[in-house]
């Protein structure tokens, strides 16, 4: 057994607006959506988003567990990390769109990578990293 691919599915408050956001911003194609639910792809990475819609927690009258998995307060508390090739270049398009998160700028990391992280409209965390070649100079 191995496993071969990974699939990040984020919760979002209105998948129409976070659609907007990864194609205008990030560089994704819609290739499916229905309902609440759409599927984006860019090369051979591709984001799963649904929509966290349900409110009915607000107005709950008894002590009994809130368990529908689409409650409003989940949008925006997920992350994923994506491999790119040209970090730098990436992080130099994306940086003039206000979208960097703010205490995750490129960087160079101690385990070996040089990365950098987006909020999308709901705060979900996106970062984009690649990896060193620790023995090749870096061109800035």
């Amino acid at each position: 057994m191995k496993m071969v691919q990974a699939t990040p599915a984020l919760p979002v408050k209105n998948v129409n607006k976070s659609i907007d956001f990864y194609r205008d911003n990030l560089g994704f194609t819609l290739v499916h959506f229905e309902g609440g639910f759409a599927v984006l792809e860019c090369n051979n990475v591709q984001i799963h988003l649904w929509e966290a819609f349900d409110e009915s927690w607000r107005t709950r009258s008894n002590s009994s567990p809130v368990i529908s998995g689409a409650e409003s307060f989940i949008a925006g508390t997920a992350s994923c990390r994506i491999e790119v090739e040209g970090v730098d270049e990436m992080y130099k398009r994306i940086q003039p769109l206000g979208i960097l998160h703010p205490k995750a700028k490129l960087n160079d990391q101690w385990w070996g990578v040089r990365d950098f992280a987006v909020s999308d409209p709901d705060n979900n965390l996106i970062a984009f990293f690649e990896k060193i070649n620790r023995d090749k100079p870096r061109e800035l």
